[in-house]
């Protein structure tokens, strides 16, 4: 007798988490990175977007990060899912679902979000003070790499946004969201409290 595979719904999570604080809207985010970049304007921040992906059986698990980065001195970070309700083997198709989806997150950080968290740190160029917009993309051009065919095509696409681009090893930023696609799928659920 064949096992029945169990069914997996669609779930694409519009809201992000992190340790703290659950089903955060896109400008709760916005808020709390200008508390963050506040804090020390004087520092070098990296915003960075990232996804990765891991075939489980009977679906694939997106996570998606957000992390402002204050080089050296910390982070503050969120994140979201979105889980597919079929398995995919194909190379391609992962590398570009998870561009789509940090591209997804990253067309939010628009020309008046993104001068928003810009005039914070305008005042301490001079000493130093910068922020960089990143995505960074589970991929690499190594030899071996089996992403090396699709790169240039995701590296494209992200620089049309005017973001920067980091493909490995230089995305570091990655193995957070890498962690996470490895752990079971589990729906959010909100509480009432």
């Amino acid at each position: 007798m064949k096992r029945k595979r169990r069914e997996y719904p669609l779930i694409h999570e519009t809201t992000f988490h992190n340790m703290s604080e659950q089903n955060l809207e896109f400008r709760d985010v916005m808020y709390r990175i200008e508390r963050f970049i506040a804090q020390d304007p004087r520092a070098v921040y990296d915003l960075v977007i990232t996804t990765d992906a891991q075939t489980h059986s009977g679906h694939t698990k997106f996570v998606s990060y957000i992390v402002v980065y204050r080089v050296g001195r910390g982070a503050w970070l969120c994140s979201r899912q979105v889980i597919l309700p079929r398995e995919i083997y194909s190379v391609q198709e992962k590398l570009s679902l998870e561009t789509s989806y940090s591209q997804e997150i990253a067309a939010q950080f628009g020309y008046a979000e993104r001068s928003l968290l810009e005039d914070i740190i305008v005042p301490y160029l001079d000493q130093g003070a910068d922020i960089r917009f990143i995505v960074d993309i589970d991929g690499g051009t190594g030899a071996k790499n089996k992403t090396a065919a699709y790169i240039s095509e995701m590296v494209g696409r992200i620089e049309a946004m005017g973001l920067i681009a980091r493909v490995k090893p230089e995305s570091v930023m990655v193995s957070i969201a890498d962690r996470d696609t490895k752990k079971p799928y589990r729906l959010r659920v909100a509480s009432n409290t």
